[in-house]
């Protein structure tokens, strides 16, 4: 398996934004929220279109196993938040009031 060094320095820049820190996030819960799910979409949108450049032969296979693992990530991810948010509810609801 042979990686160029374009796509790697492609694929670290595509990734990075995703773990640095922003200004932005100290933003109420709200903004907060609302730009992690666009995040989100916009991560499953890429896969997506990877997935179908793949198909046409358009898209580097490595490409797609890149975009499909990240999308596997925040897949991952979204269902552990959410558990966490049922679990944060449900503990809620056994206070006694």
């Amino acid at each position: 398996m042979q990686v160029s060094a374009s796509l790697a320095a492609r694929s670290y820049g595509a990734a990075r934004p995703l773990t640095s820190p922003d200004a932005e996030a100290a933003g109420s819960p709200a903004t907060a929220g609302a730009r992690l799910a666009g995040d989100f979409a916009q991560v499953l949108q890429r896969a997506e279109t990877t997935a179908q450049q793949a198909m046409t032969g358009d898209a580097d296979p490595h490409a797609l196993v890149a975009s499909l693992s990240e999308a596997q990530l925040a897949v991952e991810t979204a269902v552990a938040v959410r558990d966490k948010v049922v679990e944060a509810y449900l503990e809620i609801l056994r206070m006694p009031v």
